[in-house]
């Protein structure tokens, strides 16, 4: 029996080292071919990073996790696709207001000099909306006396103070006092409730590098498209009908790679029938790069294949699960109309409750009278009115233009980040904290009343008048 039993042990073990092997090679393939690595992960990321499972090295700089002691590369990560937007007036707590030596106390209950130390990934069971990783009363190490210097917080839970209407760590710029006391009292809806207008066309002349010598801004008509070979009589004229034709962008301005000489002529150009983003960055460098911050554009910025709508976290129609997300696809080529890249694009993916209520609510039919010529322009709202909202932009050190903004995560969440940049267009301060407080009514797309009512502006008025009377009961 014994001689069996060490009979059978003999066979097991080239099995076992065999299967190690193949184990090794298998996992080993996976981390140093760029395969899914997610296997090594110890948890998954977070919502804001998850298309990014591929490219560990963005964040920790090899594929063994960088610098796990002191963070810094980490933190050099952190800044290097988020340090503009960690700076004053954008964010309420920059790594400068910590290294005042006032302020030295409050750094030994919380390292807010870390980005890591509130967004740690991979820890889904303590993940919370953005990313957060810290307990919600997270406030409280540093406004624990908060009460004393306004009594209307008297009783207020630490937990309740990120709350939607009250404040954000970051981006408080539509939440703090002095801007909620200066709104208070306005009528829900502003006179006109218009979106201000693109104004790329009538910037041209300002874009240092826009090729004018090849492509001079004059208008252009069917006959002149300078295509290599022969078109369809749908291409001319949806071409034709664009601003790129009105603006004087011909054909080769999009197909031919590279800059061609006007003596050579389009058929010695290098033609191309499908051009690449990289083609529409030339003259829309800033909408590109702003697309490339967006969940949409991400993966593509980074050098990966780009996102698909399977590759979402939302729900999504199966229809086109698998289409890759460019330029193309929501401005598809020849037209580039936007008016269809604002609503159909974005349905034609988006299953999700708050996209499929649109087309219930009284947006869509302001948007609707615009298309139809009833309402003057810029009184629609369309999805891309709110998510991909028309900003004041500066795109050299000496100009500024409107343009629309095609990084729809930078308004999304938390979502008081829309009141400046959106609500305020057309609607009052108070109207639209209510609003965006209330789940329902965003799964509804606003279709109604808000069942929510936000104190924040009553109690900046009654902390400013209560302010005033101690001033002059001093008097």
């Amino acid at each position: 029996m014994v001689i069996m039993a060490l009979s059978k042990t003999r066979l097991l073990w080239p099995a076992w080292l065999l299967s190690s092997i193949v184990i090794g090679l298998v996992y080993g393939g996976k981390l140093f071919t760029a395969e899914d690595r997610q296997v090594f992960m110890p948890g998954p990321l977070s919502n804001g990073h998850y298309q990014l499972t591929e490219k560990c090295e963005l964040c920790h700089g090899d594929a063994f996790g960088g610098d796990k002691d002191s963070g810094e590369v980490l933190q050099a990560a952190c800044i290097r696709c988020h340090g503009k937007e960690r700076q004053k007036p954008f964010d309420s707590h920059p790594q400068e207001k910590f290294k005042d030596p006032r302020n030295a106390d409050r750094l030994q209950k919380i390292d807010a000099l870390r980005c890591v130390s509130c967004h740690t990934e991979h820890r889904p069971e303590i993940t919370r909306k953005d990313g957060v990783t810290q307990p919600r009363d997270v406030c409280y190490h540093c406004h624990r006396d908060i009460a004393e210097d306004r009594p209307t917080h008297r009783a207020m839970p630490f937990d309740s103070c990120t709350d939607s209407g009250c404040h954000n760590f970051h981006d408080n710029r539509a939440l703090y006092t002095a801007f909620l006391i200066k709104n208070s009292g306005k009528p829900d809806t502003r006179e006109p409730a218009t979106i201000p207008q693109r104004e790329f066309a009538s910037t041209l002349d300002e874009v240092a590098d826009y090729p004018r010598d090849q492509y001079p801004l004059q208008a252009l008509v069917a006959a002149q498209a300078d295509a290599v070979g022969p078109l369809s009589a749908t291409i001319v004229r949806d071409w034709a009908e664009t601003a790129h034709a009105r603006s004087g962008v011909n054909c080769t301005a999009c197909h031919v790679l590279g800059n061609v000489p006007e003596s050579l002529g389009a058929a010695s150009a290098q033609w191309t029938d499908r051009p690449t983003q990289a083609r529409c960055a030339v003259c829309h460098q800033h909408e590109v790069q702003r697309f490339g911050r967006s969940k949409h554009g991400l993966r593509e910025a980074v050098g990966l294949p780009a996102m698909t709508p399977a590759q979402a976290r939302l729900p999504m129609h199966d229809k086109l699960a698998h289409q890759a997300l460019d330029c193309n696809s929501c401005h598809s080529g020849h037209r580039f109309d936007v008016r269809t890249a604002a609503v159909e694009a974005c349905l034609g993916c988006h299953a999700d409750e708050h996209s499929q209520a649109y087309k219930k609510s009284r947006h869509y039919g302001l948007w609707q009278a615009e298309l139809a010529g009833t309402a003057e322009a810029g009184t629609g709202v369309s999805c891309a009115t709110c998510h991909l909202p028309r900003i004041s932009f500066d795109v050299s050190e000496w100009s500024s233009r409107i343009m629309v903004d095609h990084n729809q995560g930078a308004n999304l969440s938390p979502n008081s980040k829309m009141i400046r940049s959106v609500c305020l267009q057309c609607h009052s301060l108070a109207l639209s904290l209510d609003a965006l407080a209330d789940p329902a009514l965003i799964q509804r797309n606003f279709d109604g009343p808000s069942a929510v009512q936000v104190t924040s502006m009553k109690m900046a008025v009654e902390d400013q008048q209560r302010r005033k009377q101690k001033r002059s009961d001093r008097e």
